[in-house]
């Protein structure tokens, strides 16, 4: 596999998504989530005052931040002892989506999201979510991402959610550097690490019955570890954005 995992200029792409609960509540609801789960900003993960705020318990989180030097060092040095996942089926331990659609982490890492643990059992049945999971369960990672670049309920809901945001969206043709990684829980406890340009899904640990994507062991293993390290690689700006999936309440 080449270092540079980045899609290339040849295929598709998509305007990119702005990292804002509305836009991604709204993508999911269209697409098949029931409006009992949506995405709240974490503004904080050492403030107990602000992380009490945040809807609970948490079944993901979505960070998204600049790729830089130390981010991919880290990558490549990861992956390079790591085989290209090849898991399908109904027994594989977490769904997992290759990116081949430039300018589509934010979605990938909202499917991900979605398509793991508790939030997979509420997809609404018939919805596009629910038929695209389905027809995404038994074929293996390339077929999987040729499932995601030729959906067109996929690119249509994308689309319309990409108008959403308090801010101008890029033009789809824009390279951009901000990227979205996904934090799951799984349905066996396992705290998953979900990125479209790894080889595949990365293990980060267990966590307890009562645990969620919030909590403390589930922050050391996932956004703080990926901090600490952006930190000892002496990356300056440390810019950064979290999201959480999570009940929805009245």
């Amino acid at each position: 596999m080449s270092t540079n995992p980045d899609v290339p200029e040849t295929q598709k792409a998509f305007v990119p998504l702005e990292n804002n609960p509305e836009v991604m509540s709204h993508l999911v609801h269209q697409l098949g989530l029931p409006e009992t789960l949506g995405f709240t900003d974490v503004f904080s993960i050492e403030d107990p005052d602000l992380l009490a705020f945040i809807p609970r318990p948490s079944h993901a989180l979505l960070l998204v931040f600049p790729v830089s030097p130390t981010y991919e060092t880290h990558r490549i040095e990861e992956d390079s002892s790591l085989q290209e996942y090849t898991g399908h089926g109904p027994s594989e331990p977490v769904t997992w989506f290759k990116q081949t659609i430039r300018n589509a982490c934010g979605l990938i890492g909202l499917l991900h999201a979605v398509s793991n643990g508790e939030p997979r059992k509420h997809v609404i049945p018939g919805s596009d979510l629910d038929v695209l999971l389905q027809q995404a369960q038994d074929l293996q990672p390339a077929k999987r991402a040729d499932l995601l670049y030729e959906s067109k309920a996929l690119e249509s809901a994308h689309a319309d959610a990409a108008k959403l945001g308090d801010t101008a969206a890029p033009e789809a043709e824009d390279n951009v550097d901000l990227h979205f990684v996904a934090f799951v829980k799984g349905a066996d406890g396992t705290l998953w690490e979900l990125d479209g340009r790894r080889k595949g899904p990365l293990a980060r640990g267990v966590l307890g019955d009562e645990e969620d994507a919030l909590s403390e062991t589930a922050l050391g293993l996932g956004v703080k570890r990926f901090l600490e390290m952006e930190a000892k690689g002496g990356n300056p700006d440390l810019r950064f954005s979290l999201v959480s999936l999570g009940p929805v309440f009245d």
